[in-house]
């Protein structure tokens, strides 16, 4: 099953082998500024054009990393198979393999590699493989992430 639907899949809905291809997004200026200005992380290398250029191994400024983990994870949500059916993201292995930089559009791609039913929680365990990539197809991003997705609800007994 293509990882496609409107509305949020129950845990029986998922397979391994599901994928899913969010839409793209164009990391701006403004993304980055708002960003340090709600963690806090006024670095160089993601605030200043001179430092950036004097300091840091790229020679122009680069978006925050966690920046770019967090719009993946809108751009996941967005595409609706985990509206309203995820009880809670439970864990993420991560890894930053290549700089985003500003103007740089990035996607997410997503494979189910695991389930777990959790029968005492009325859910089960969804992994995936997630990679997410800049416009020329370079993987800035990549790891797996585990979340909690609501089992089918049961027919009332009658």
């Amino acid at each position: 099953m293509a990882l496609t639907t409107p509305h949020g899949l129950y845990f029986e809905d998922f397979a391994v082998g599901d994928r899913a291809v969010s839409p793209s997004r164009t990391i701006t200026e403004s993304d980055v500024v708002m960003f340090a200005g709600l963690s806090g992380d006024y670095n160089g290398i993601h605030t200043s054009e001179t430092y950036s250029q004097q300091h840091s191994m790229f020679g122009r400024r680069i978006a925050h990393g966690l920046l770019g983990l967090s719009v993946a994870s809108g751009l996941a949500f967005q595409m609706g198979f985990l509206l309203g059916t995820v009880d809670v993201f439970r864990a993420l292995e991560w890894e930053f393999t290549a700089p985003i930089f500003i103007g740089d559009t990035i996607h997410l791609e997503a494979e189910v590699v695991e389930t777990k039913p959790v029968p005492r929680l009325g859910n089960g365990k969804v992994t995936f493989k997630v990679q997410v990539k800049k416009q020329d197809g370079t993987v800035v991003q990549r790891g797996t992430w585990t979340v909690l997705v609501k089992s089918k609800p049961q027919p009332a007994a009658s």
